[in-house]
């Protein structure tokens, strides 16, 4: 099977560093990199550098490239870019993905299966989401510094999630924590119930993880906002676990108290962020279900420029 990992950031540099890892070579599945710039040049020449806490490594895939016509035709392949570059990325790798392909996006939110199927029609789109903390250190180095290192897809239909068996025994093998699911939704939505709070929050007044929670206001804050993902969810038939603001704030006192999301760490640095998907996104579809989101229209306005 050809395998493609789209964008070699801290996502797609963990899961696809694992994979090249344990298959990059003549007679096992062919791991393509999709990369650029200076962090595609020096995977090219040392491989890909991981820190992670289950030890450090240097993966090397069969290709790795920014130019589509050399990428061949993909089997499977890992959307692992930003949420704003997910259709642009699409789009140029088009040619690479064929009806029986099957894709599946990573990144943060809810809807980028359906974005991708717009742009990808023909291909076979499922769902993905993944719960881990990495960065890029430098050019071909990613750092992998917290989270559960966990990977979920599949459909939300347990008979049509079967299908999909072949493609989890791949990541297993592959030593990822891997979880196949008919019941995806669920599954994305539990992850946009820490995301989109924690990642509009900390983004918002720069504080880390166990920051907020030190600060009663801030952690109010937080909790509401859940609370108002969960009532979001509940008005796309979405249903969460009666607890699940209360397991979701466990969670997140279990970081480390210097953790910072990807969202605050891309304000910091000036880059764009993924404000559309997590905190525009809830405000908007809060406003079309006529579900009240005053907490995030809050921090929205905050954090658009």
């Amino acid at each position: 099977m050809r395998i493609a990992v789209v964008g070699i950031g801290g996502v797609g540099g963990y899961f696809g560093g694992k994979l090249a890892r344990e298959y990059a070579g003549p007679e096992k599945h062919e791991i393509i990199f999709i990369a650029r710039g200076e962090h595609l040049k020096a995977i090219q020449q040392r491989g890909l550098q991981l820190f992670t806490r289950e030890g450090d490594y240097v993966a090397w895939p069969n290709i790795a490239t920014d130019d589509p016509s050399v990428a061949g035709l993909f089997d499977l392949a890992f959307f692992c870019v930003k949420s704003y570059s997910l259709e642009s990325s699409a789009l140029s790798l088009k040619n690479n993905i064929h009806r029986n392909t099957v894709v599946i996006p990573l990144q943060n939110g809810v809807e980028s299966a359906e974005r991708l199927r717009r742009v990808l029609p023909d291909s076979d789109v499922i769902s993905g989401s993944v719960y881990i903390i990495t960065s890029v250190d430098g050019p071909g180095i990613v750092r992998q510094t917290d989270g559960a290192c966990k990977m979920i897809f599949g459909t939300d239909d347990e008979k049509s999630s079967e299908k999909y068996s072949p493609i989890l025994d791949i990541l297993l093998q592959a030593k990822i924590d891997a979880r196949l699911t008919g019941k995806i939704s669920e599954a994305l939505w539990t992850k946009y119930l820490l995301m989109c709070p924690l990642g509009s929050l900390t983004a918002a007044t720069g504080k880390t993880y166990g920051a907020l929670l030190a600060n009663s206001d801030y952690r109010t804050m937080l909790r509401s906002m859940m609370e108002e993902v969960v009532a979001v969810a509940q008005a796309q038939n979405v249903h969460l676990p009666e607890n699940a603001v209360d397991k979701t704030m466990a969670m997140v006192g279990r970081f480390d108290f210097n953790s910072k999301t990807s969202m605050q760490l891309d304000r910091e640095k000036g880059r764009q962020t993924e404000v559309d998907t997590l905190t525009a996104y809830i405000c908007r579809v809060g406003h079309e279900t006529g579900v009240p989101t005053p907490v995030h229209d809050k921090v929205y306005r905050q954090l658009i420029p």
